[in-house]
């Protein structure tokens, strides 16, 4: 039996609006947005919206969510790192984040990313990169010990296809993630009542770019896919959680779901 749930999605962009479209078929849903037109929309969804920023200053304006109390769950979505390699210190935004959320005490999810991994040829597992290391992830580690940090690849479904992109360097190795899987993992954390964990979401086949493009094109492949590149293993997410991807391969993230 699923109890329903109150569920607070900070950032309703492309992923915190495919999380919540899943997640309202069982749960209330509260969510955040920065955007005064989207929020007619998102209301007409039946989720409880709020407006709030969280700029890269003090401004003095951002107050404690004042639902925060009353959720059972808490889904960060807004990004709180620069891009891969650059750990651009966000630490007004953070501080931001923090105000809003309070004394939270219930069950808390920052969606981070996998690049929190050095581009070295390898692969990586969570014990590579603490936590504590990363400052995009230990902000709120810090505050708020209870948090679930999900490592994200690169996101991808939907219109998000290598096809409908220009691609360089077809021949690396992805680490690709399809936003139904991210879904799932959380769903099951939520029932689960998962606190303090760390995960790579990451779909565990790593073809290269141009062996995804082939698929997606419906053309042959005749190339061979190499051994080595930088890789992020999601083995520690499927043993603890005992999870199956619904698409555990990105040459297939542009078909259905059977």
């Amino acid at each position: 039996m699923n109890n329903m749930k109150k569920i607070g999605i900070i950032g309703c962009g492309w992923l915190g609006t495919h999380m919540a479209e899943r997640l309202a078929t069982q749960h209330e849903i509260f969510v955040t947005t920065t955007s005064e037109s989207k929020i007619k929309n998102l209301s007409d969804k039946g989720y409880h919206v709020t407006k709030v920023s969280f700029p890269d200053d003090i401004t003095g304006t951002i107050a404690e969510w004042e639902i925060t109390s009353q959720l059972d769950a808490v889904i960060v979505t807004v990004p709180f790192s620069g891009v891969r390699g650059a750990e651009i210190s966000l630490k007004e935004r953070n501080e931001n984040l923090l105000t809003f959320l309070g004394d939270y005490k219930g069950q808390l999810f920052l969606m981070s990313s996998t690049g929190v991994y050095p581009d070295l040829e390898k692969e990586f597992i969570e014990e590579d990169r603490s936590a504590d290391e990363v400052p995009s992830e230990n902000f709120i580690k810090n505050r708020f010990p209870q948090v679930n940090i999900l490592r994200l690849a690169g996101l991808m479904g939907d219109q998000r296809l290598l096809k409908n992109y220009n691609i360089s360097n077809l021949e690396q190795l992805v680490n690709h993630i399809h936003y139904a899987d991210i879904c799932t993992v959380v769903e099951k954390m939520l029932n689960n009542e998962s606190q303090s964990k760390v995960y790579n979401v990451v779909a565990p086949v790593h073809p290269n770019k141009e062996e995804i493009i082939s698929a997606q094109k419906d053309l042959p492949y005749s190339g061979s896919r190499t051994t080595q590149g930088r890789t992020i293993s999601p083995s520690k997410l499927i043993s603890d959680l005992n999870f199956e991807f619904h698409y555990p391969d990105p040459r297939y993230f542009h078909l259905e779901s059977i």
